[in-house]
């Protein structure tokens, strides 16, 4: 398995404590780019075998992590893709992946600061896919074999701007910068048990607001690489925002505030802690 990250403007790799510079490591300068890294995914796990005898950049403790997928030609979400949430929502099941974007400038990195908006934004954790090979017409049967990792992400909203009009501005309200930390690794699929059954959750300010596995998405990954890629071609980098589970502010009439923190988990992936401050 390997961990993929990014570190001081260059691919890393992650062991349990420490991280290692991938070009230092291979000893090809091109590998310094996590988005070349990306691409070639399946050579990451050859490199992961040398760590052993590689000498570490520092403790991942002490690193400041960025996005570990920093330039993404495409960013798809997916909306009511568990049944809890559009229970929730009072929303019924969509007959096929309801998809907008963010805009690849809102992604942020693992403990990076939300820059709030307004008075009602809000959360929403996600398992992010990772596409590692790019293609057109995928069937379901192959999407794993596509994708280069799974991350974890948040997909903060500015419920006003994306509710706004008719039909509503989902790609705005959710695309203002810092609305997008990931991380804190790209993760291999060999480290999980089963990608189709993850567990997540999100606290807000110290409270469990979001508890959920991935069994309950709607579209799982695969079904969800086999339709976008039916309408336009993925490419190495891209990144899909699978959804979120019931729990979030809208429903709960509680938003996000100044100085409250979102502490993000996944099994096998990591953690994020993010702050919300002030514009």
């Amino acid at each position: 398995m390997f961990r993929l990250a990014h570190i001081n403007g260059r691919a890393a790799l992650l062991d349990a404590t420490h991280w290692f510079d991938l070009a230092g490591v291979t000893g090809d300068q091109s590998l310094a780019d996590p988005m070349v890294a990306i691409a070639r995914h399946a050579e990451l796990h050859i490199a992961h075998d040398a760590l052993a005898s590689a000498t570490p950049g520092g403790a991942i403790a002490e690193a400041r992590l960025g996005a570990c997928v920093p330039r993404p030609e495409k960013v798809f979400a997916i909306g009511l893709n568990y049944r809890s949430h559009a229970e929730e929502s009072g929303m019924a099941i969509p007959p096929a992946p309801m998809t907008f974007t963010k805009f690849p400038t809102c992604l942020v990195g693992p403990t990076d600061d939300i820059v709030l908006s307004g008075a009602f934004v809000d959360w929403e954790v996600e398992l992010v896919a990772v596409i590692g090979t790019g293609g057109r017409h995928i069937s379901r049967d192959a999407a794993w074999s596509h994708v280069a990792g799974l991350t974890l992400g948040q997909d903060i909203s500015d419920r006003v701007v994306q509710m706004t009009g008719a039909p509503a501005q989902f790609s705005m309200g959710k695309s203002f910068d810092t609305f997008g930390p990931i991380g804190p690794a790209v993760v291999s699929l060999d480290a999980f048990p089963d990608p189709d059954n993850v567990g997540l959750w999100c606290d807000v300010a110290g409270e469990r607001m979001q508890d959920a596995r991935t069994d309950d998405l709607i579209f799982s990954v695969p079904e969800i690489i086999e339709y976008l890629s039916a309408i336009c071609t993925l490419t190495a980098g891209d990144i899909i925002f699978t959804g979120t589970p019931s729990g979030v502010g809208g429903s709960r009439g509680r938003f996000l505030a100044e100085g409250e923190t979102i502490d993000s988990g996944a099994e096998i992936i990591g953690s994020l802690h993010n702050r919300c401050v002030a514009p």
